[in-house]
C-alpha cells in the first residue's frame, strides 16, 4: 500500500498560517513578517517565501511593493464575489452530482443539517454546513471543480469568522431541507434554483478589531 506524499515545510507552515487568518486569529491588514514566521517554524526563508506565494494563489494574503506581504482584507464586492462563484459552481457540480445521490448521502446530508442546527458555536455550525454541501456535491465526481469549491467555502468560512466569531445563535437551516426534500423528489432543478440563492445570501453585523475599532463585516451564511 502507498504512503500518503509527505507534507513540505512550505505546505505545513501555508496550511497553518492559512487556518489562523481563515479563522480570524490574524486580521485583514497585517502583517505576516517572514523573519518571525521563520523563527516560529523553525524554517529557512525559502518555504516560508514559498508559504506565502501559496497564501497568495489562494487570496488570503496580498504582496505590496515596499510593504512586504500582508493578509488580505476583504469587503462586501469581494463577498458578493465569491457568492456569486459559490452559487455557479455549486449548481453545476449538483446537477452533475444528482443522478449519483443515493438515500444514505441524503440522510448523512440531513444529519449535518441536524448538526449545525445544534452548533454552539460559528466554528463547528460552519464545518456541519460544509460537510452537507460536500455530501451533495462530491458524487459529481469531477475534482478540479470540487477543488474549487473547497477553496470558495475556504473564502466564506473567513468572512464568516469575522463577522460572527462571537454572539452566535444557532438557527434552523430552511434551505438545506428545502434542498434534500427537493432532490428526494427528483426535481434537481427546484434543488438547484433554491442553492444558487441560499449561497447568496449576505449577512452584515458591526465587529470590534484588536485596536477596538468598529467597522461593518459581511459574510455568506449559506
Amino acid at each position: 500500500m502507498s504512503q500518503p506524499p509527505r507534507e513540505t515545510a512550505a505546505i505545513r507552515i501555508s496550511r497553518i498560517l492559512a487556518d489562523r487568518i481563515i479563522s480570524g486569529a490574524i486580521e485583514p491588514g497585517a502583517r505576516l513578517r517572514q523573519d518571525h514566521v521563520a523563527a516560529e517554524f523553525g524554517a529557512s526563508h525559502v518555504p516560508v517565501r514559498e508559504a506565502f506565494q501559496r497564501l497568495e494563489a489562494q487570496g488570503l494574503a496580498v504582496s505590496e511593493p515596499r510593504r512586504g506581504v500582508r493578509v488580505a482584507a476583504f469587503d462586501l464586492h469581494e463577498v458578493r464575489e465569491v457568492a456569486e462563484m459559490r452559487a455557479a459552481l455549486e449548481v453545476l457540480a449538483l446537477r452533475h452530482a444528482a443522478p449519483h445521490l443515493t438515500r444514505a448521502i441524503l440522510d448523512q446530508a440531513e444529519e449535518a443539517t441536524k448538526a449545525g442546527d445544534h452548533s454552539p458555536d460559528v466554528r463547528s455550525w460552519e464545518e456541519a454546513n460544509r460537510r452537507f454541501h460536500r455530501l451533495i456535491l462530491a458524487p459529481c465526481g469531477m475534482k478540479r471543480l470540487l477543488a474549487a469549491i473547497d477553496d470558495l467555502h475556504a473564502a466564506s468560512a473567513r468572512f464568516l469568522f469575522a463577522a460572527w466569531r462571537s454572539e452566535w445563535e444557532a438557527r434552523t437551516d430552511h434551505d438545506h431541507r428545502a434542498i434534500l426534500s427537493a432532490l428526494r423528489e427528483g426535481q434537481v432543478e427546484q434543488a438547484a434554483a433554491i442553492l444558487a440563492r441560499h449561497v447568496q445570501w449576505i449577512g452584515r453585523k458591526p465587529v470590534q478589531t484588536a485596536s477596538g475599532a468598529t467597522r461593518e463585516a459581511f459574510a455568506i451564511v449559506g
